[in-house]
């Protein structure tokens, strides 16, 4: 079968457009294989590179078949770090936007009770790291009654992180007739065993990674004596003079020296490493997303769960000791069809990684010379230029989803005995409102938020300064956030 387009996949109009606001025209190969047979309820064995567009994979399945009537969760995605988590509660959010899926993500060091809130509310997808979801499900406030889709994510990862006890646990609680997805980079033998022993005759789907780290990415590696590299640095981003560019260390130290070296010389940058507070690192993630600064200096950390279209340049200023971590690092460029470069700065005495590296991506790097003082020299300016000018983002998909998206905040909720069958009935009698302009509602005790789709916000916004819900009479503005 070789589908050309989502058309063929004979998805509800609300997914087929919410992927025409995001810009997915043709599905990219892994997608090709997972979404038909995850579409079929068949369980599946993925081996896919970062940055192939397996999210959307399993994404646009799981959002064409979650029911929206159920209450409790139907789907559970296991993903290694925080920052994963959250990038797939996005993706899931904004390819269910316009069939109103609700998805959240639930992960450690952020308040227990706020997640046990909002897991209250109608949740159709829950992403999780292994140790806050168990957490979860032990203290009650994770109902699996309802769970007919579980799926591990970055399986690999998982294992390296130690995490495979807490996922076996999780998957021990959740009912047998679910349908398993599994999604590694790389297919180590544990998990192997995992998917056998948990999941029913698992198709096993691969994609030749050469592609991904190949076709769409220039690779480069330049010989550097340790007490160079900062001054290489600085000659490498004069002269390739990225839209925007990550740089990765192997340690929290080299990230605060890297980053320190460049602000100080008037770098538009910022840093992300496992030191900084929770807070901060979504912080920095949002604002690199946004386009508020061009360097991100980063530990490996950072490497997974980076999802921007157009980082156009990748510099290793360390050698990754794992030979994984060179295809994730560089699985940050060349994504979505563009065109992306990553260059190595190669200690004499790392040769041993580098040569383990090649053998790992099935080619050799090529050797490029370091710039010479011409070069940077004539380059200079440009440089400057571009340093003093903000960054442009083409391609948000989360800001274009929501484009059209108001989101309404209403002073009254479960204490008020207000339902979201309430808001329905109250907003799409509005004249030109209908029901198909409500998106996701969200009760709390006391107050509600209500999204408000394809641009008629403000309009809602002014009738609902007259008009009670269910006879009461509430406070209504747009939401902060």
């Amino acid at each position: 079968m070789s589908e050309k387009n989502f058309e063929d996949y004979h998805l509800s109009e609300e997914i087929r457009r919410a992927l025409d606001v995001l810009k997915y025209d043709n599905p990219t190969e892994v997608q090709k294989e997972v979404i038909p047979k995850a579409l079929e309820n068949q369980d599946l064995v993925v081996k896919s590179q970062t940055g192939s567009g397996k999210t959307a994979s399993f994404a646009i399945p799981i959002c064409e078949m979650m029911e929206w009537e159920e209450k409790k969760p139907q789907t559970l995605i296991l993903t290694p770090t925080r920052e994963l988590a959250v990038q797939v509660r996005e993706d899931v959010t904004n390819i269910g936007r316009f069939k109103r899926i609700k998805a959240m993500a639930v992960y450690g060091k952020e308040p227990f009770a706020k997640q046990k809130e909002e897991l209250k509310q109608k949740t159709h997808v829950v992403v999780g790291t292994p140790g806050r979801t168990m957490d979860h499900i032990e203290r009650g406030t994770l109902e699996l009654d309802k769970i007919k889709y579980l799926i591990i994510d970055e399986a690999d990862e998982m294992l390296n992180m130690g995490f495979i006890d807490e996922v076996e646990a999780i998957i021990n609680d959740l009912p047998e007739d679910r349908v398993t997805m599994v999604f590694s980079a790389t297919l180590p033998k544990d998990v192997e065993n995992l998917c056998h022993q948990y999941m029913k005759n698992p198709i096993h789907i691969e994609i030749a990674a050469t592609g991904v780290t190949t076709n769409t990415i220039e690779h480069a590696v330049i010989e550097v004596k340790d007490e160079g590299k900062i001054s290489l640095l600085k000659d490498v981003t004069v002269v390739e003079n990225p839209e925007s560019c990550i740089i990765f260390c192997r340690t929290k130290e080299n990230v605060d020296n890297v980053y320190t070296e460049l602000a100080k010389a008037n770098y538009s940058c910022e840093r992300l490493h496992g030191g900084l507070e929770q807070e901060d690192r979504f912080g920095v993630m949002d604002g690199f997303k946004m386009g508020n600064f061009r360097y991100l200096v980063a530990t490996d950390v950072a490497a997974r769960g980076i999802d921007i279209d157009n980082v156009t340049l990748i510099i290793n200023y360390d050698v990754p000791m794992e030979k994984e971590s060179y295809v994730h690092r560089t699985g940050r460029t060349g994504r979505a069809g563009n065109k992306g470069k990553a260059i190595t700065f190669a200690t004499p005495f790392e040769g041993k990684f580098l040569k383990a590296i090649e053998r790992y991506i099935g080619f050799e790097i090529p050797a490029m010379d370091a710039p010479t003082q011409d070069e940077v020299t004539s380059r200079k300016a440009e440089f400057e230029e571009k340093l003093s000018g903000r960054r442009v983002v083409r391609n948000n998909k989360t800001a274009r989803i929501n484009k059209d998206i108001t989101k309404l905040h209403f002073s009254g909720g479960k204490k008020k005995k207000l339902r979201a069958v309430d808001f329905v009935g109250t907003i799409s009698n509005i004249p030109g409102v209908s029901a198909e302009d409500i998106g996701i509602i969200t009760i709390q005790d006391n107050l509600s938020y209500v999204d408000i789709l394809n641009g008629k916000g403000s309009l809602v916004l002014q009738a609902m300064e007259h008009t009670t819900v269910k006879g009461k009479k509430l406070k209504v503005s747009k939401a902060l956030k």
